[in-house]
């Protein structure tokens, strides 16, 4: 990754989200939709929330959700979004520059897709304190992307692609306290900005804490 300070990519974010319109399609990923849909609302953080769409699908099904970006305008629009799916009342917003700050409280869901970024992001750090956020009984959702998309020639930018052991690693969890429940690489079909057929591979970490 590129190494940048915080103020730096804070500044990236912020201008990413500005200077273009909506980025994201709106949709929940697909993934949190895979692990989390049979999981009883309680209370969810949702890291690198962006535009709101996890956080808004989670807060439709139930759940209290806060979420967490570095960008005001990503905010804006995900605050937007919840008003406009009718779940305001269940969704906080707060910016955060993860690495530096996070969110307050413990959470029964902490959702953590695709913290990754082309500047600087202390990732350790940040999952450490997911895993630290989340309650007895609760649930700590991992989804990163293991590397470029098939039709992605030259890398754009020099990235850290996580390994499904590197994570496990990184985290160390104590067994006696957590289960591993998902731990797998799953490709999904996906098209280029061309239009050309092609796949991604992304890899999923699901884990429990045990109740107190």
């Amino acid at each position: 990754m590129t190494d940048t300070h915080p103020l730096e990519a804070a500044e990236f974010w912020e201008a990413r989200y500005r200077d273009n319109g909506r980025l994201w399609s709106g949709r929940p990923n697909s993934l949190l939709v895979r692990e989390a849909g049979d999981l009883a609302p309680g209370r969810a953080l949702d890291l690198g929330c962006g535009e709101g769409a996890d956080a808004v699908w989670l807060a439709s099904r139930g759940w209290r959700v806060t979420g967490a970006d570095i960008s005001h305008t990503a905010l804006e629009r995900a605050a937007r979004h919840a008003a406009e799916a009718g779940v305001s009342d269940r969704t906080v917003w707060e910016r955060h520059v993860l690495g530096e700050t996070f969110p307050e409280g413990s959470f029964d869901l902490v959702n953590a897709q695709f913290l990754q970024s082309p500047v600087e992001l202390d990732r350790r750090r940040v999952l450490k304190r997911a895993a630290d956020a989340v309650a007895a009984g609760g649930t700590l959702l991992i989804v990163m992307h293991g590397g470029w998309p098939s039709w992605q020639s030259e890398p754009p930018f020099e990235a850290d692609f996580p390994t499904l052991d590197g994570v496990l690693a990184e985290l160390a969890l104590p067994e006696a306290e957590w289960t591993v429940e998902t731990l797998e690489a799953v490709r999904s079909a996906h098209k280029s900005p061309e239009g050309a057929e092609g796949f991604r591979e992304d890899n999923v970490w699901r884990f429990r804490r045990a109740d107190a």
